[in-house]
């Protein structure tokens, strides 16, 4: 009942930007964490950026002062602005986000995922 799409993926040379977007569709109560995970071949899947209802945000030390992460609530959607691209930053991007969904008599909350999007950082 919850959909995240990512898209904004692609490749780009060592030192280029990609923006991430992932918006969350469906029957929606509200959200509150979102985020950005990324899993290299051979890896396990990492945090790369989170961010709270309250535009609380957390990062991996690898990212720091290169990734920014944000999101506008009105649109259910978290965007990664990714900067001085590293080949080590490749990796298929994965988005997560906290939800709370309604039923008929009360209010569940889950975690979902994105379908990823690859992102490709040549030297």
């Amino acid at each position: 009942q919850v959909q995240l799409v990512e898209s904004g993926g692609g490749s780009v040379q060592a030192g280029g930007s990609l923006r991430l977007s992932c918006a969350a569709s469906g029957s929606i109560f509200s959200i509150s964490a979102m985020g950005w995970y990324r899993q290299a071949p051979g890896k396990q899947r990492e945090l790369v950026a989170t961010i709270t209802s309250d535009t609380i945000t957390n990062y991996a030390d690898s990212v720091k002062g290169r990734f920014t992460i944000s999101r506008d609530n009105a649109k259910n959607t978290v965007y990664l602005q990714m900067n001085s691209l590293k080949p080590e930053d490749t990796a298929v991007y994965y988005c997560n986000a906290d939800v709370t969904t309604p039923r008929t008599m009360s209010l569940m909350r889950g975690s979902y995922w994105g379908q990823g999007t690859q992102v490709t950082v040549s030297s």
